[in-house]
């Protein structure tokens, strides 16, 4: 028998942090200019039903990199910088799955699925983390750009410590003498809006209290940057030998802080700004690629957590230079939203000279990512254990048969996307967030939408028709249980 020498394909994701359904132009929108991540959605698999698993940031990886329902964990909700690691070790992820069919793993970017076991000595190796969930290389940072610890851990380490001046944490307490942006707002370089007034680090204040570490202290402006280094050296070090790489990028999440040479470029204040640099950092990274001789034998997913939103939690004219640009799109919601602009977000499939160029309306989901990767190397993704449903013809643009339905998930309340409709069961709570001015998709009554016909949810069909509602619903509590009005 003749050994296949065909060499095995890398696979990168690049996974943005609030970028929304209508953030990039090649959705339709002409404000602000995505032209890097538009040559990928023209050069490959652009899909209009793709989905993130939840609304918020930690779910969303919790089940990209697991592959099942983010409200199966129940500690699978927004994280604090000293959360411990939500992936069990014994977990299947797509890293250990790759590294069985002989890939290089690395991370390189945001984490925020918890370090450690609940009590962390930021001052030693972190662990468990990512090196203990799949990853051969990790070089990250522990929660968010708007979270402390504010420092880069490489493999477990903070980068640049100086031993004599220690890292201290606490989400609860201050520590004595230290400054906040509550207390100290002549030191803030940007003026907090709702819950970023605890320490100050480069001007900004952010969730939890630090003391120390200052030479490890990241720059923020800096910070794209940084990262698209650490990726641009990740896969010429590994140029030679299969590799998956995980690029979690910062971008649009707050606190938005463009580098200077983008100030000012969308017109749209810093969040706009910031999805520009993000554009240009996608666009470096797969020059690299292609200046490597990688780009041909590279599947890049480039997809986002969740949906957008504007003042979430800094006033830097998010609202007030939005103009006519429309985040969502056509779509209602947004970030923690169960309407379609929590989790329909961009989602793109590239491969130069594999998949060829198509608009896709098969329903995908990152939760599907895992299966059809182990399908792509050949690797038993243990599909008995996990959520979602090996697509890979759907990836690479050869079928349009995605899922026929989807659990949603946003801020621990859940819906069900089948075919074409939308089912909400009643919750109780606002039906406006006031602080972020996004609607949760909160009601008192049932709601029902033919996405078809109301892809922007204002006509609800519960009520003209009850037995959908009544099919669709004994649907989703046969996956998702009783408990679902509780959790």
């Amino acid at each position: 028998m003749v050994k296949d020498k065909t060499p095995k394909p890398n696979v990168v994701f690049i996974y943005l942090d609030d970028l929304g359904y209508g953030d990039v132009s090649y959705y339709g929108q002409t404000t602000l200019k995505t032209p890097n991540i538009d040559a990928l959605a023209n050069g490959g698999v652009r899909f209009t039903n793709g989905y993130a698993a939840s609304a918020t940031c930690t779910p969303s990886r919790y089940a990209l990199l697991t592959g099942m329902y983010p409200w199966r964990n129940r500690s699978a909700k927004i994280l604090p910088g000293t959360a411990p690691l939500i992936i069990s070790t014994k977990q299947m992820t797509v890293p250990k799955i790759l590294k069985t069919a002989g890939y290089h793993t690395g991370i390189v970017g945001k984490w925020h699925l918890g370090l450690g076991t609940g009590s962390v000595n930021w001052n030693e190796r972190v662990s468990p983390g990512p090196n203990e969930i799949g990853f051969d290389h990790s070089y990250i940072m522990a929660a968010t750009q708007d979270r402390v610890p504010t420092v880069y851990l490489k493999n477990g380490l903070v980068e640049g410590l100086d031993p004599n001046d220690p890292i201290e944490i606490d989400y609860k307490k201050n520590f004595p003498g230290e400054p906040t942006g509550k207390e100290n707002p002549e030191l803030l370089t940007m003026k907090w809006h709702h819950g970023h007034n605890y320490s100050i680090v480069n001007g900004i204040g952010r969730i939890g209290y630090m003391k120390g570490g200052e030479k490890a202290k990241w720059s923020d402006v800096d910070m794209a940057d940084h990262f698209l280094e650490r990726a641009q050296g990740y896969i010429k070090e590994h140029k030679n030998e299969p590799f998956f790489l995980y690029y979690a990028m910062q971008q649009p999440h707050v606190p938005r802080t463009p580098h200077p040479r983008f100030v000012g470029k969308s017109g749209l204040g810093p969040r706009g700004d910031v999805i520009v640099e993000a554009d240009w950092v996608i666009g470096e990274f797969v020059k690299t690629l292609k200046v490597e001789g990688l780009l041909e034998n590279t599947l890049i997913v480039l997809t986002s957590d969740n949906g957008p939103v504007l003042n979430d939690g800094y006033y830097d004219d998010a609202v007030e230079k939005l103009g006519d640009h429309k985040p969502a799109g056509p779509l209602r919601g947004g970030k923690y939203s169960l309407f379609e602009a929590g989790t329909r977000v961009p989602f793109i499939a590239y491969w130069k000279g594999k998949i060829q160029p198509r608009v896709s309306d098969a329903l995908v989901c990152q939760l599907d990512l895992l299966p059809s990767i182990a399908a792509l190397v050949g690797a038993d993704a243990g599909a008995k254990d996990v959520d979602g449903q090996a697509l890979l013809a759907a990836f690479m643009g050869e079928s349009e048969a995605g899922r026929e339905e989807l659990v949603i998930e946003a801020t621990s309340r859940t819906a069900l996307r089948r075919g074409k409709w939308l089912m909400i069961p009643p919750y109780s709570g606002p039906g406006l967030m006031e602080q972020v001015q996004i609607e949760p998709g909160n009601s008192p009554v049932p709601q029902l939408y033919d996405l078809s016909q109301d892809i922007g949810q204002q006509n609800n069909l519960a009520a003209e028709q009850p037995d959908k509602y009544k099919e669709l619903l004994e649907a989703f509590t046969k996956i998702r249980g009783d408990e679902y009005r509780v959790y």
